[in-house]
């Protein structure tokens, strides 16, 4: 292994005087070296911010497709759902009188109260209320009555066909002599379905 040897007596303060097998390897390893680095400052690294910019587009696609694709798995059971939803707010807006059924709604409230043994005091529709995608109604109610009469006039107002919801109830002794003779303030509210091709009251 004489080439071993002359690879160890080699002075690298001087490599002119290498045998010429080393000086050709010595240019091919410097020029090797030179290439690399120009590779990797001219090339790599200046599409470095490029490569991570796709990476993280690769990432985000991925997740992407991973969700749509849990989507379509259940896109059945989604539309399923849908049409739950559409067929239970369908039905909802079937109990939400028209204009022409507001009187009778009013009327069969004023009725139940009458029902129910309840003493009319004050019977009193306010001003219609826009919200989103349908009309507030409110109704001031007074009635006076024993507890049992007022609790069985909230009963049967939830039971009536329309949406009738009862707010802001107070109830007072009607006078200091009186156990059961109470007197109900409150706020009835029906509500209207709102057409967009329907201009607002």
């Amino acid at each position: 292994m004489s080439w071993i040897d002359d690879l160890r007596t080699l002075d690298t303060n001087d490599p002119g005087r290498w045998p010429l097998p080393f000086r050709v390897a010595g240019v091919v390893l410097v020029f090797v070296a030179v290439v690399a680095a120009g590779v990797w400052w001219f090339v790599i690294k200046a599409q470095l911010p490029e490569l991570q910019t796709a990476q993280k587009q690769e990432t985000e696609l991925r997740n992407s497709f991973e969700s749509k694709q849990r989507m379509a798995a259940n896109f059945d059971a989604y539309k399923k759902q849908l049409d739950e939803i559409n067929e239970r707010f369908g039905n909802m807006l079937g109990q939400l009188p028209s204009d022409t059924e507001m009187a009778n709604l009013l009327e069969d409230i004023s009725q139940t109260a009458l029902a129910a043994g309840l003493e009319h005091i004050e019977f009193k529709p306010g001003n219609d209320i826009k919200r989103d995608f349908y009309v507030e109604v409110p109704i001031k109610l007074r009635y006076t009555g024993s507890w049992h009469e007022l609790a069985n006039f909230v009963s049967e107002v939830a039971a009536l066909p329309r949406i009738v919801t009862i707010h802001d109830v107070t109830i007072t002794p009607k006078s200091r002599d009186s156990f059961d003779e109470l007197t109900m303030d409150a706020t009835a509210k029906t509500y209207k379905y709102v057409d967009e091709d329907t201009p607002a009251p």
